[in-house]
């Protein structure tokens, strides 16, 4: 009875410990599919994970299903020239220093909204009076 235990947790615990190893395995990691975010409408083995144009025939990639909701739910900037440059407030480029510049829904929601904005950057807007995030110039109210 004694022998018949010791196999038992003899084997139980050969059992776990090779499940941790794969579980931790970079090599089975290495294997697993991450998806892409932008793809080309034309080439879709054309994979990458920023926005830009396919190498193959130049067309503008399209973000995958997954990263328009994320841009529809999400206020998003980016730089006008680095398209990887993405942000959820407004602020500046990391790499040029260039102002984030409003994705065009959010321009539009901005529009509608009444409030207060910067006289030196018009995207600058707020609901309520308060000073521009860029310049540091007192919010004036909007007619």
């Amino acid at each position: 009875m004694k022998k018949l235990l010791i196999i038992c947790i003899a084997l139980l615990t050969a059992t776990v410990s090779f499940a941790q190893k794969a579980k931790n395995n970079p090599a089975a990691k290495a294997h697993s599919n991450i998806p892409a975010t932008y793809t080309c409408p034309m080439h879709p083995e054309v994979q990458m994970d920023k926005d830009g144009n396919c190498p193959k025939c130049g067309m503008s990639l399209t973000a995958s299903k997954k990263e328009q909701l994320k841009q529809k739910v999400t206020k998003t900037y980016r730089c006008p020239m680095h398209s990887e440059v993405v942000s959820d407030s407004a602020g500046t480029c990391s790499k040029c220093g260039m102002h984030l510049q409003a994705s065009k829904k959010e321009q539009m929601k901005m529009k509608l909204v009444s409030g207060y904005s910067c006289p030196m950057h018009p995207g600058e807007k707020s609901k309520t009076p308060g000073k521009c995030s860029q310049c540091g110039m007192d919010l004036t109210k909007k007619n």
